[in-house]
């Protein structure tokens, strides 16, 4: 148990339920903090993703968040192209990097084919090499802050890649939902911090340099224990020169159960 614990999380309280579950379980005090805000590229997004499935004529689809399939399929519904664009992922293969993109797509009434175990973009690199894909078209609806790791890595395997930018990605502008976080950071009151993307960790220091010196941050920081849930994540935090650790299984029960190793 992780009896009194304060553990935070980049994520909205909204997208964090999973998390304050298990943190409530193990008698830890969970602090959801939204780092990021996402802004949609908008209505045109939809006509690009039918106009590329139509010229491209890809053989699968691959979603890489839940926040990307919302932003799609929502905006199609408002535009009043739900089925046309349900229709098109439909005929291809789907692949989702992980459960919860899944679980998303079912409730739009897309069928997942594929996921693969290693709930990363590596995971999905490996369950291309054993599906054996090769000559394969791909698109990928995504974020415009993406790195390009995955589009090259599906290159080497021999697949063409295909991306769409659905939106962009800035650091969350209300950080008044930041004021009890800060407070009790400022005491030395929070014992962990999971980090759950490379742009959650951007918008984390961006907010919090603020309202603190980088350096006073970094030594502050230094003290806790962080989490990071997979390789990409932690490739940004090392950027900033604290210690952390990375979850073996990259999901939010991995990164907690790292957590609680790491404070038990």
């Amino acid at each position: 148990m992780l009896d009194g614990k304060t553990i935070a999380i980049t994520r909205s309280k909204d997208d964090a339920s999973e998390f304050i579950s298990l943190a409530e379980s193990n008698k830890a005090i969970p602090i959801p903090l939204p780092t990021i805000e996402l802004v949609s590229k908008g209505a045109k997004i939809v006509d690009d993703f039918l106009n590329l499935v139509a010229t491209e004529h890809p053989d699968y689809s691959v979603f890489l968040s839940s926040k990307a399939v919302k932003i799609l399929f929502d905006t199609a519904k408002k535009i009043g192209n739900f089925e046309k664009l349900q229709l098109a992922v439909a005929n291809t293969m789907v692949m989702s990097v992980g459960p919860k993109t899944t679980a998303t797509l079912n409730t739009y009434g897309i069928k997942v084919n594929h996921e693969p175990k290693n709930n990363s973009s590596i995971g999905v690199g490996e369950e291309f090499s054993q599906i054996n894909a090769v000559g394969k078209k791909v698109i990928i609806p995504r974020s415009g802050a993406s790195n390009p790791f995955l589009k090259e890595l599906l290159n080497k395997i021999g697949i063409h890649v295909v991306e769409i930018h659905l939106y962009d990605v800035c650091a969350f502008r209300d950080t008044t939902q930041w004021n009890g976080f800060r407070e009790l950071f400022s005491q030395n009151k929070v014992d962990g911090v999971i980090f759950t993307s490379a742009s959650s960790v951007r918008g984390f220091f961006e907010i919090m340099q603020k309202d603190y010196e980088k350096s006073d941050l970094i030594n502050n920081l230094s003290k806790l224990s962080l989490v990071c849930i997979g390789p990409f994540t932690s490739e940004e935090l090392k950027k900033f020169d604290v210690p952390y650790v990375v979850s073996d299984l990259h999901t939010v029960a991995g990164a907690f159960d790292t957590m609680k190793t790491s404070l038990c």
